[in-house]
Order: structure tokens, then C-alpha cells, then sequence
């Protein structure tokens, strides 16, 4: 018994000494390394500034205009969507009786003659194409930018989801409009989705004058209602001011399929993009301004807000924007569009 206990005692002296030694070793060997090597060693880059690294080394910073490319792309879109006569509903495209298919479902709508006198006779984009057009985003790099000069000399300014351009913004987003977009969730949270708020709703329109109001009236079926109130009012409560006007569904589901087969692929595309390609069509000098979807600026490093006015949140889930931002750089490269990143000098 006593010999059993002494080999017993032998095992675990034994055992603990080997664990001491290990632990000895891995803890304050030269294999790993110590806290003064810690310290020399540069911290990791994040998965977004390697991006943006990548992205600014491909970015043509001498931009020069290739005219064959931009008819090139400009016929392939042209083929696809056709924006001069498809882009908005009107009555020579959506007459009486005509099923409207909503494009984010398979609901569908009649035209009503009620509803078919709200429609513009012909598109308003039959007087294209247009000298210049400036297409400008919400990003957060347009702040501190200096570009609204330079925006505003543009023939037809094109802007999204109802910007502010007052309280000190004008300078870097200047004030011009000629198209404005209007996410209807801005209608509904802001204005109460105009079954009250009309007037309000009114007065703020007048910052962008005489712009066409464009609407997606037949994406999603509780869109219909709130874009025809905004239409209402507007008609009801000023004489001068923004027009409404609707996207066409089928466009937009064109447009869809046309960047699908450029490899974005995504629940929905980015009002951006959507205005990117309309201004394609529309103009033959298109520069962008307001787009970059990152949260570091691509020169400074400086961190950026979502927007240039606010820091809310960007729905990452339904837009691929970093895929749309790609192929817009692809686009610059090419020499078809313009994209102005940082600050502009006048």
C-alpha cells in the first residue's frame, strides 16, 4: 500500500512540474511576442479603409471626358429604359383603362379618368438632352465641400429625398433645383403622411421653386395614396411651385434589370443610382456630387456623418451601396460621368 501511494505522489509531482515548465514556455519564450513588440507593431487597418484605399488608387483624379464612351453607354441605356419618354407616367404612356404594374410587387392599378388627369400630356424630358447636369447625393463628404457654385452653373440640377440646402448649407450644396425626389417615408414621418401637415408641407416645397416633385407613386401600394396627397396639395395650396410627377414602374424595373446585369444586385437600387442613370440619358455632361458611402473621408481620414445635415442611419439592407458606388467610379474612369470627390475649386 505504501509503495502505491509513493508512485501515486511521484505521478502528480511529476505532472505539475511539466505544467509549470509549459506554461513557463508560452507565456515568456520568444515564440510569442513580448509587450515592447506589441507596442512597435502598426495597428490592423479596418475592412473599409483597405477598401477605400483600394478605391481612391483606382479613382482618376485628372478626369477627361471620352465622348464614344458616354454614347456608348448612353445608347445601351437608352435601349434598355429609354428615360425620355418612360421615366414618369404620363398620359401618352398610361392612358384610361391601362393596368399599372407596381414595380416593388405584383399588385396592380387601374388608370382611372380621375387619376389620368393628373398625369402630364408628354414627359417634361422631351426638350433632352440638357448642356449639363448636376446630380447631387446626401452623402457627408458634400459637407465643408465648397462645390455649391459649381453645382448651381449646371444646366439641370438633379437632387434626392428632399435635401435642406438653407441654414448655411448653400455653399457647399448651392440652391438650383430642377428635379427633386421624394422618399414617401419622409411624407409619412415628417408630415403625418399629408392627411394633416399640408400646409407645412407646402411652404417647406418652396425651397426647391419650380422643381419637378418626383414621386414613386407605384413602387409600394401605400405609396399611391400619400404621393397623390402630396400631388393635391400642391395643386390645392400654391400657384407657384414644385410640379408632382410619378415614376413609371416599368422604367424603374428596367433600370432593375439593366444594373442587375451589371452585377448590382440588391432588394432595391439607391435613389442615387437611379438618378445617376436617368441624368445618363438626359444630359451630356453629368457630374456627381454627394456620393460616397463610406464613413471615412477618402483624402482626410476624417469620419463623416451620413449625411452632410444629419447622422442618421442608412438602410444598408436594401441598397448595395457599395456595389452602385463601383460601378459609378467605373463609369468616372471610363470618362462617361464625372464624380467629384473632396472640395471644389471655382
Amino acid at each position: 500500500m505504501k509503495v502505491f501511494i509513493i508512485r501515486l505522489l511521484s505521478i502528480l509531482f511529476f505532472t505539475s512540474f511539466c505544467s509549470v515548465l509549459l506554461w513557463h514556455y508560452f507565456c515568456h519564450s520568444d515564440a510569442a511576442p513580448n509587450d515592447a513588440s506589441r507596442v512597435k507593431q502598426k495597428p490592423a487597418k479596418s475592412k473599409e479603409n483597405v477598401s477605400i484605399d483600394k478605391l481612391i488608387a483606382n479613382y482618376t483624379s485628372k478626369w477627361k471626358k471620352q465622348k464614344m464612351n458616354i454614347e456608348s453607354y448612353r445608347s445601351l441605356l437608352g435601349k434598355s429604359c429609354n428615360a425620355i419618354s418612360s421615366a414618369l407616367v404620363t398620359q401618352s404612356n398610361s392612358p384610361v383603362g391601362k393596368n399599372i404594374t407596381y414595380d416593388a410587387s405584383n399588385k396592380k392599378l387601374v388608370v382611372t379618368p380621375a387619376l389620368f388627369s393628373k398625369f402630364p400630356k408628354e414627359s417634361p424630358f422631351e426638350k433632352a438632352p440638357w448642356d449639363s447636369c448636376a446630380v447631387v447625393g446626401n452623402g457627408g463628404i458634400l459637407a465643408n465641400s465648397s462645390c455649391g457654385k459649381q453645382i448651381d452653373s449646371a444646366t439641370f440640377v438633379i437632387r434626392c429625398n428632399l435635401p435642406p440646402l438653407s441654414n448655411g448649407h448653400e455653399k457647399d450644396t448651392g440652391n438650383k433645383t430642377s428635379l427633386v425626389t421624394a422618399n414617401p417615408s419622409i411624407l409619412f414621418q415628417k408630415y403625418h403622411g399629408l392627411n394633416k401637415h399640408q400646409q407645412s408641407f407646402v411652404e417647406d416645397m418652396q425651397l426647391y421653386g419650380d422643381a419637378l416633385l418626383m414621386l414613386p407613386a407605384f413602387s409600394f401600394r401605400r405609396n399611391t395614396g400619400v404621393s397623390l396627397r402630396a400631388l393635391y396639395s400642391l395643386e390645392d395650396f400654391s400657384k407657384h411651385g414644385p410640379r408632382a410627377v410619378f415614376f413609371n414602374p416599368a422604367y424603374l424595373k428596367s433600370l432593375a434589370g439593366f444594373w442587375r446585369r451589371q452585377g448590382i444586385r440588391s432588394f432595391r437600387l439607391s435613389t442615387g443610382i437611379m438618378m445617376a442613370s436617368l441624368a445618363l440619358e438626359l444630359c451630356n455632361n453629368v457630374h456627381l456630387y454627394g456620393f460616397w458611402p463610406f464613413g471615412t473621408h477618402p483624402y482626410t481620414n476624417q469620419p463623416l456623418t451620413n449625411h452632410y445635415y444629419d447622422n442618421r442611419p442608412v438602410n444598408k439592407r436594401m441598397h448595395a451601396m457599395p456595389a452602385e458606388f463601383k460601378a459609378l467610379l467605373n463609369l468616372h474612369n471610363k470618362g462617361v460621368i464625372h464624380l467629384h470627390l473632396g472640395e471644389c475649386t471655382n
